[in-house]
């Protein structure tokens, strides 16, 4: 891809869209990239479900903190975790990148694509996106490709459910119980954990006021954390990935995508003071770190147990926690006009991760849903844990929507998972 133009390299994204289609089972998909539109044919009995996200440089995921593979699985993650939510099978995705020309050059560096070759960013951005695609089956049928002053993608997700049989979040009673699957809150602790990398990588390269060498990290006590960030509290009220970063913003200790602080060397590193809008550098992942940092890196969308639940008709609502739990199950509480109770001492928090970012951190992409007390679910889905975490109880004038039951009694549990434009981020 290098120097090449538009055309050059859509044919790119086609020929590689095409390969991993073929190695798919495909159903539904009648003409994918090449005409004015794709063509898409359910099955019969079935209706489509479609799904729209959108992945933002500087708000959804850092050119200097984030690796392209990274970005493109999540782009992808997102949408597919909506189709699960509802209990649809993916039957294509739809892919508009903006990109600046600087992301669609070679950029020397081989090493660390997931294929041979994977040099520039656009070529490494798609070996993640394909990966996930090919996982699931889900081939890459359009899009549109332009040149932008801000990474940004824009994903369009469609799938098939058997007319009428969709899981939605209106259908949770009183009586019913509260389920997630998996573990929460892995994807905001590797965040924070991602800052700390990306923090001590910039200030490996950030030479000292008036002197040719580098700042290094000399607080010993500091856990290996780097000083720019150990003076920032984790325990936020909404811990997705953009109330982190706007929290970080507002505490001086990381300034905007490509730009500093100006309060000191340490503050100006943990944004990447030699990162730049189109001059990506992100760390590079220890191995004995990659565990930690794949439920933010790389979220798996529950694809497999939201058509298990669709096609056992047990559950009675449903929904992905993409903006944090207690977000999103007030989301579900509301159009089911019902009130929930969920257990702290029930709710599966990730090893890594504290309870608060258990219930506020987004990202997760977990199914949580709801299911009469007389279903008989089993302990896991397609190998993934399946939890009861609480009930759902009738909705009384003047109490909250959402109760958290502790050791030290009820409280009312705020809904503080990430709402954009919202003044409150901490």
């Amino acid at each position: 891809m290098r120097g090449r133009g538009e055309l050059a390299l859509l044919t790119e994204i086609r020929e590689r869209a095409a390969h991993a289609a073929s190695r798919s089972q495909i159903g539904g998909l009648r003409l994918g990239i090449g005409d004015d539109c794709a063509l898409v044919a359910p099955r019969r009995g079935e209706e489509l479900a479609i799904t729209t996200d959108l992945s933002i440089a500087g708000r959804h995921f850092r050119l200097d903190w984030h690796q392209p593979e990274a970005v493109g699985h999540r782009a992808l993650a997102r949408g597919l975790s909506d189709l699960a939510a509802m209990g649809a099978r993916p039957v294509a995705a739809f892919l508009s990148l903006g990109l600046p020309r600087s992301l669609t050059l070679a950029s020397g560096r081989r090493q660390g694509g997931l294929r041979p070759g994977s040099s520039s960013w656009v070529e490494r951005f798609f070996d993640g996106f394909l990966a996930l695609a090919e996982a699931h089956s889900t081939p890459l049928a359009g899009g549109d490709l332009a040149e932008s002053p801000l990474a940004v993608a824009d994903i369009v997700l469609v799938g098939a459910v058997p007319r009428g049989r969709a899981l939605l979040r209106s259908g949770a009673k009183p009586g019913d119980l509260l389920y997630v699957t998996g573990t929460l809150g892995g994807a905001a602790a590797g965040l924070v954990r991602l800052a700390e990398l990306a923090g001590r990588a910039a200030e490996s390269a950030l030479p000292l006021k008036g002197t040719g060498s580098s700042v290094k990290d000399t607080n010993s006590s500091s856990k290996g954390r780097s000083p720019g960030l150990k003076r920032m509290s984790f325990s936020l009220k909404g811990t997705g990935f953009s109330p982190y970063i706007n929290a970080m913003e507002q505490l001086g200790t990381l300034a905007s995508e490509g730009k500093s602080t100006g309060n000191s060397p340490a503050n100006a590193s943990c944004c990447g003071a030699e990162a730049r809008p189109g001059r990506p550098n992100p760390p590079r992942i220890p191995k004995k770190l990659e565990a930690e940092l794949a439920p933010h890196l790389y979220p798996q969308p529950r694809v497999r147990q939201g058509l298990w639940l669709q096609r056992h008709g047990l559950a009675s609502a449903a929904l992905d926690v993409s903006d944090g739990l207690s977000t999103d199950l007030a989301h579900l509480c509301q159009e089911s006009g019902v009130a929930a109770e969920v257990d702290a001492a029930l709710v599966p928090t990730h090893p890594a991760a504290t309870l608060d970012q258990a219930l506020h951190g987004g990202e997760d992409y977990e199914l949580v849903f709801t299911a009469p007390a007389s279903a008989r679910l089993p302990r896991s889905i397609a190998g993934v844990k399946i939890t009861r975490i609480g009930r759902i109880v009738k909705l009384r004038r003047g109490q909250p929507a959402l109760t958290l039951l502790t050791s030290q009694g009820p409280q009312p549990l705020e809904p503080h998972g990430w709402e954009h434009f919202s003044s409150a981020r901490i």
